[in-house]
């Protein structure tokens, strides 16, 4: 069916409920077909919150805790007993995630780090991603927040992907009674720049939007645009969740419904070659974003929690496959980095065999492939 370029004022119509969804989804599944065909991939992952301190306090996060109230870091032995399992079980990813610089707000932090000699969390992170890979056949894939130019060239070579939620582009949210408030390293500008970063060495890189957390239709809209600017090797759409002890446990969660015209908004936007995932263990009927353009499912780990969103249990790799096959899907699993970027332009050269001989010859995992 024909429909028009991506246009801000009709997909803000979409948004806002004032135009029939009907047209965008029907054009958002094309553009996936288009680029995508009938596979919907997933990553079999192990979570590893590397420390949960953090400088920020976000009003939606329970993952950042302070010293004294389950803030801490994993040691180099926890780490690698997680990722070692993980490779037991077939997975292919080491998620490391992380609270933002919090040897800047925490002198436990910094104890620590003197403990096991780096200088910055950053610096702890590279060192943990390379132990991952010289002991295991687990890939990591780094999520330690703002990263400069330096900081992700001394990534680059353990991590064949790194990631930074953009979450949303408008600095409005930094203001007091906003979700971002207190929260420096959540400027968008920040944020962008660190996305500049992985283009300018080449580094496959995941970004995404979060939505429900007070910003408008039009800054949703915004958000898309900016992503749709730049090169990822995948966008996230995620939907807030509610969460226990939090300032924002009563702020309201986007209908599923609803938030699947974002999606759909996202997928006409970003194209038919992009990658487009929305995690599935935060919707009850996930297959509703199949409808919207999706490819992807993102990581879900046979044997880790969701440390962001712990309350909200990954669906066992069975269900996910049967419940993607049931929708005319093939559900494959695949690396953290995606089959079109691994070459030797995207991942640097000391990692790349081993990329190399852990894909198939279409370029996803050849290991964990049974559900």
């Amino acid at each position: 069916m024909s429909h028009p370029a991506p246009d801000p004022d009709l997909a803000l119509a979409y948004l806002d409920g004032r135009a029939n969804p009907a047209p965008l989804f029907a054009h958002a599944s094309h553009l996936r077909d288009e680029g995508k065909g009938r596979t919907v991939s997933f990553s079999r992952k192990v979570f590893i919150p590397l420390t949960t301190l953090c400088r920020d306090r976000c009003t939606y996060c329970t993952f950042a805790q302070p010293p004294g109230g389950g803030g801490m870091y994993l040691t180099p032995d926890e780490v690698l007993a997680v990722a070692a399992a993980g490779a037991e079980y077939g997975c292919t990813e080491a998620l490391f995630t992380l609270g933002d610089r919090p040897e800047d707000r925490w002198p436990q932090a910094r104890e620590f780090l003197a403990q096991v000699g780096h200088a910055s969390t950053i610096d702890y992170v590279v060192a943990m991603s390379s132990l991952v890979v010289e002991e295991t056949g687990v890939f990591p894939h780094a999520n330690p927040g703002l990263m400069s130019h330096r900081d992700m060239a001394a990534l680059r070579p353990y991590n064949p992907s790194m990631g930074l939620m953009l979450e949303n582009v408008s600095p409005r949210l930094l203001e007091p009674g906003m979700a971002h408030f207190n929260c420096p390293d959540k400027d968008p500008l920040l944020r962008l720049e660190t996305i500049a970063n992985a283009g300018r060495l080449r580094v496959p890189f995941t970004s995404g939007i979060l939505v429900g957390i007070g910003e408008t239709n039009s800054e949703i809209v915004d958000s898309i645009t900016a992503l749709a600017r730049v090169e990822l090797q995948e966008v996230i759409v995620q939907n807030f969740r509610a969460k226990a002890n939090t300032p924002m446990r009563r702020h309201s969660e986007p209908l599923p419904s609803w938030f699947a015209r974002v999606v759909a908004v996202a997928r006409w936007f970003l194209g038919p070659a992009a990658n487009v995932q929305v995690p599935p263990n935060l919707t009850e009927n996930f297959e509703l974003y199949l409808n919207a353009g999706i490819n992807d499912w993102g990581g879900v780990s046979p044997l880790t929690i969701d440390w962001v969103n712990p309350e909200q249990p990954w669906p066992h790799l069975d269900e996910l496959r049967a419940r993607t096959n049931a929708a005319g899907f093939e559900l494959v699993p695949r690396l953290p980095v995606y089959p079109e970027f691994i070459s030797s332009e995207w991942i640097d050269p000391g990692l790349l065999p081993k990329v190399r001989n852990a894909i198939d010859d279409r370029g996803y995992a050849a290991i964990g492939t049974a559900a």
